[in-house]
Order: structure tokens, then sequence, then C-alpha cells
């Protein structure tokens, strides 16, 4: 198997507290990997706790959300030539360890994107409060229906990308709500999509962008954000 280049992309908005532990286990990893932190306009010292911890920063003048924050990963990923991009997200709640099972089907070609499941057995971890889980059942079987993917966890932001996957996402990619709404512009561009069965932790510092008052709001706008995503690329296909 030849060895790729790979960028983990870690999205950090005022994460001071979690994203240097989570750029240490990412290179405590035996992979041939480049961490990029992305600090989304954070105001607290989450930039120096990653650059301290051997990660390359990347600070974004102003918090433009977690959707421009890996854009602007995946556009980095281009400029340097890699040829896989992961994204962890800064908090620590992804367990890492399972990055090379995350990576593994994209090195064999046997798929061009891969999403870490807190859903799919063997794992019984967290996988996040019960008001929460509602909404990911529901985006997972609205998604499932309108994709044709099996997918169980939609709104997870630990995944993997090969190159076709990487220079698209660089030039088009949701910026409001990304990980359910990417799955859709995948769809669109007929990509392979799989996803690995992985665990998660609960966040040791900070908070959730998303609050529990949120979601019933959360849930209608991220329908409604999907719904238009669909109808949008299918005008686009019709101009083509």
């Amino acid at each position: 198997m030849t060895q790729e280049k790979i960028l983990i992309i870690v999205p950090a908005y005022n994460e001071t507290g979690n994203v240097a532990r989570t750029v240490q286990e990412i290179l405590s990893l035996s992979l041939p990997l480049t961490v990029l932190v992305v600090d989304d306009g954070s105001q607290d010292s989450t930039a120096q706790e990653a650059r301290e911890a051997g990660a390359l920063v990347v600070s974004l003048p102003f918090n433009i959300g977690i959707g421009g924050a890996v854009q602007t990963g995946f556009q980095y990923a281009i400029e340097k030539g890699f040829s896989v991009a992961v994204q962890v997200d800064g908090d620590g709640q992804h367990d890492v360890s399972f990055l090379g099972k995350l990576i593994e089907p994209i090195r064999k070609n046997e798929v061009d994107m891969t999403i870490g499941s807190r859903f799919l057995p063997p794992f019984t971890g967290y996988r996040s409060s019960f008001v929460r889980r509602i909404g990911i059942h529901f985006f997972a079987y609205l998604i499932s229906f309108l994709t044709g993917y099996k997918v169980t966890d939609p709104t997870s932001g630990f995944r993997a990308f090969n190159r076709k996957v990487i220079h698209i996402f660089a030039g088009e990619y949701p910026h409001d709500f990304p990980e359910p709404e990417s799955i859709m512009v995948a769809r669109f561009y007929d990509k392979r999509v799989k996803e690995v069965p992985v665990q998660m932790r609960k966040r040791e510092a900070g908070h959730s962008s998303i609050r529990y008052l949120a979601t019933l709001y959360y849930m209608l706008k991220v329908t409604s954000a999907i719904l238009f995503n669909m109808i949008k690329q299918k005008q686009a296909g019709r101009d083509q």
C-alpha cells in the first residue's frame, strides 16, 4: 500500500484546554501526517497552545464558522499537495486512535470519503445526549433517503477525504451546517461514501456551540438547508 501524504485539519474556536491535547494525541500516532489547526478567530490562547503542541496554525482574522474553517484546511491541502485530508474536531471528543481505520478505505481506494460513526457496532460508548440523538437519527434517515447512502451519524465531524473530494470541497463546501450538507454535495458528485465505526468522548473543557434549547430550531434550519441544497443541485444538473 502506497504511503499517502496526510493532512489532519483541526477547526478550532476558543478551544483552550482541549486543542493541545488533541494535537498531541494525533502526533503520537505512527502515521505520516501533518496537523493543521485552523484557528477560527478565537479570543483565547487556542492558536498559541496548538503551536506549542506541534501543529501548524492558520489564524483567521475573525470567526467565520466551522464550514469556512474546514474549507480553509482543504485549500491548504491542495496548495501543499496532500492526497488525504482528515477532519478532527478540536474539542477532544474524537478518539484519534481510530484515525487509521478511518483512513484505511481511502488509502485502499475503496471509497472517496469516510465518516466516523458512533452508532455502528461494536461500540457502545459516549453517543451525546438523548435530545441530540433524536436530531442525529432524524437527519440520518433524511439523508439516507435523499442520497441512497447508509448514514447513521450525519453530524459527525470525524471524516477522511481523498484528493478528488478535497478538490471539490476546497471550492464548494457548505458553511451553515457543513457536516450533513456536505454529504449531499458528495452525492451530487457521485462520490463513494462509507461510514466507519468509531468511539467518541465527552468534551472535557468549554462547551458546544449548539445548545439544547436550540435543538428544534437547529433541526428545522438544517432540514431546510438540506432540502435547499438538493433543489440547487438538481437545478445545476439541468443547467449542465
